[in-house]
């Protein structure tokens, strides 16, 4: 049984979507968001990243940055610029991305079911992580984004969603500059709202896809919140989270690539030789190469392609974790070859979403880094897996495109 939820959201009005809707604030460096608000007043990045309302060099964690953040989103009410709808409603979120459609259905999630695990994690957090997006739900008061969760497809749902969504006006419909195609539609019939619902208590289980960070912080928020308030019912705003839920048959994960320095004074000759140990060794070329199948992958080292396939004996076939690619290549040539042994804290290692493309390789490992690796994408089944599993994926499993927009639906804690 999985609880998902309408709620009232905050959300701009249709002639301002496509000026607020932004990326993530987790996609951006800092350096980053401040080029990208130029000239864009109303984009969300200003609260989701509200440190670039000062000038650079603002401590992004101080109070003075999660004020501002809480008063932009104010004052972007008063102008009528964000309104909340009168009654609670599922909304449906349809992206398109190079041909490829994805829907979700946006409502909210119990913080009780992540506590049980029965929103079901892959991935461990960060503590200055977590603080930092404690702090802005707290002064917001506020889920801002969405947690991008999962699910095994469910036919009678895929039916439900699709049917409204093919007879009923859309309430925003915009693309993006990257060429990203958004559409929502608000469910507003009490009685197909009660049909989702009802038809999520037949889910088993949740999966966070991507958003662990600011699942874990908000529901440590609502936790705060219930502490405040010892009469709490469990009706209560604070007792739930914003999320996207898709189908797994519909999203796809890129891969998570990697570059990384070599040990100093190491001859090629000599890499080669050791990689050659744990994998079948092919020279390619100097043609970006890309992997075909799980358990391989492609290398480059001294402007040289290679494809590398891990050998009998690497890893563990019945074991969800050791069989994943990203663990093959850490425990048979990134540990032992290169002599990173933690690729969270390393300053030696790096990773590319793939979004990035296989140039993006070729260009570090030309400037900041030696040698690269392109890798297989991880899997939906294997992430669902291993998380069924209790198991935690290794750091920079999994790359999901597109991201999901923030600014579209705000959620309200009260």
């Amino acid at each position: 049984m999985s609880v998902v939820k309408p709620f009232r959201a905050v959300r701009p009005a249709a002639e301002y979507a496509d000026r607020v809707a932004s990326l993530p604030y987790d996609v951006m460096s800092s350096e980053e968001a401040y080029d990208f608000v130029k000239d864009k007043p109303y984009t969300f990045m200003r609260i989701d990243r509200a440190e670039v309302n000062f000038p650079k060099g603002t401590d992004q964690y101080s109070e003075q940055v999660y004020l501002k953040a809480r008063e932009i989103l104010d004052s972007l009410e008063d102008k009528g610029i964000f309104a909340q709808d009168e009654k609670p409603m599922f909304y449906i979120y349809r992206q398109v991305m190079n041909g490829r459609v994805q829907t979700g259905l946006v409502g909210c999630t119990s913080i009780d079911e992540y506590i049980e695990n029965k929103i079901k994690k892959h991935e461990l957090t960060r503590a200055d992580k977590e603080t930092d997006r404690i702090n802005h739900v707290n002064y917001c008061d506020a889920n801002t984004g969405p947690i991008f969760l999962v699910y095994r497809p469910k036919e009678a749902l895929r039916q439900v969603i699709s049917g409204w969504a093919a007879s009923h006006t859309p309430v925003y419909d915009f693309v993006t500059p990257d060429g990203i195609g958004s559409t929502v539609w608000a469910v507003d019939e009490e009685e197909t709202v009660n049909r989702i619902s009802e038809l999520f208590k037949e889910v088993e289980a949740l999966y966070i896809a991507d958003g662990h960070h600011r699942a874990n912080s908000a529901v440590k928020v609502g936790l705060m919140r219930r502490q405040d308030n010892p009469g709490y019912d469990g009706t209560e705003e604070f007792n739930y989270f914003l999320a996207v839920l898709f189908s797994s048959d519909e999203l796809e994960i890129m891969p998570y690539n990697r570059v990384a320095n070599t040990p100093r004074n190491t001859p090629r000759e000599e890499l080669l030789r050791r990689i050659s140990e744990k994998f079948e060794i092919t020279e390619i070329g100097r043609e970006p190469y890309a992997p075909e199948s799980r358990h391989s992958f492609g290398m480059l080292l001294g402007n040289v392609w290679y494809r590398l396939t891990a050998k009998e004996g690497t890893f563990d076939p019945d074991n969800v974790i050791d069989s994943l690619d990203v663990s093959i290549l850490q425990k048979n040539l990134i540990a032992p070859v290169l002599g990173i042994d933690d690729p969270r804290m390393s300053k030696k290692i790096d990773f590319v979403g793939g979004i990035r493309g296989l140039g993006e390789l070729v260009k570090r490992a030309n400037t900041d880094m030696e040698i690269a690796f392109s890798m297989y994408p991880t899997s939906l089944d294997e992430l669902m897996n291993i998380a069924d599993a209790g198991e935690i994926m290794p750091p920079k499993s999994t790359w999901f495109e597109p991201k999901l927009l923030s600014g579209l639906f705000i959620h309200k804690l009260k």
